[in-house]
């Protein structure tokens, strides 16, 4: 909740936590079409909640900021909604697992080990197929274009820390508003296991100086019926 309490502590926001379906009960999709209800709720009750429904943002850390990436591609495709800007924390977005920073990592809170388990548990059936969609494992997609601005952190010990350098540069060359912020010797989720300590306040200080500053400047106008 640490996020969620920074926003509302320092923005003028309305924050939606959608209730997904963990891979435990259900693996992929049940987890993105959940949030894919969600977005869709939060526009069509946009005034009852008092949101502007052309900055609609989406965010979440680690698997969730899978989630969040997986809902960026699945809402320019599907054209119902739009998202204005999106913010996915260390996302766990490439099931190969193949990148150097992945291979025999083991670094504190999350390592090969974990993240090999867990895209077992939220893929379920598809685990180790060629055909696993893009919507699963972002890192997949081949076509950025369209995506709304994107901002997120990563440590440099941490096994995510090449997917995430690598789809800030796909991003970019698709002509797609894309920052990643880099933190030397941080492992997974530092900034919360260590948010007193001067490299989490910082991390916090810059996440939140990119989400006002898209609050101030990103806006994606709905086209609704």
């Amino acid at each position: 909740m640490g996020y969620v309490q920074t926003i509302t502590e320092n923005t003028n926001s309305v924050i939606v936590l959608p209730d997904y379906t963990l891979s435990l009960s259900k693996p992929y999709p049940a987890a993105l079409e959940d949030c894919y209800l969600a977005l869709m709720w939060m526009k069509e009750h946009s005034m009852e909640l008092g949101i502007n429904q052309d900055q609609l943002f989406v965010a979440g850390e680690s698997a969730g900021g899978g989630l969040t990436a997986a809902l960026s591609l699945y809402a320019r495709d599907k054209k119902e909604v739009k998202i204005a800007f999106w913010m996915p924390l260390y996302p766990m977005i490439d099931c190969r697992m193949q990148t150097e920073s992945m291979k025999d990592n083991d670094a504190p809170v999350w390592d090969e080990k974990a993240n090999k388990l867990g895209w077992q548990l939220y893929l379920g059936s598809l685990y180790g197929r060629d055909d696993i969609p893009y919507y699963a494992s972002p890192a997949l997609a081949a076509d950025y274009r369209g995506l709304p601005p994107t901002y997120t952190f990563v440590g440099t010990i941490e096994p995510f820390y090449d997917e995430t350098k690598m789809y800030i540069e796909n991003l970019q060359k698709a002509d797609v508003e894309a920052k990643a912020d880099e933190y030397d010797g941080c492992f997974h989720a530092f900034d919360l296991f260590g948010s007193k300590k001067p490299i989490g306040k910082l991390a916090t200080q810059n996440w939140l100086k990119a989400f006002k500053y898209a609050a101030e400047h990103d806006f994606a106008k709905q086209e609704n019926d």
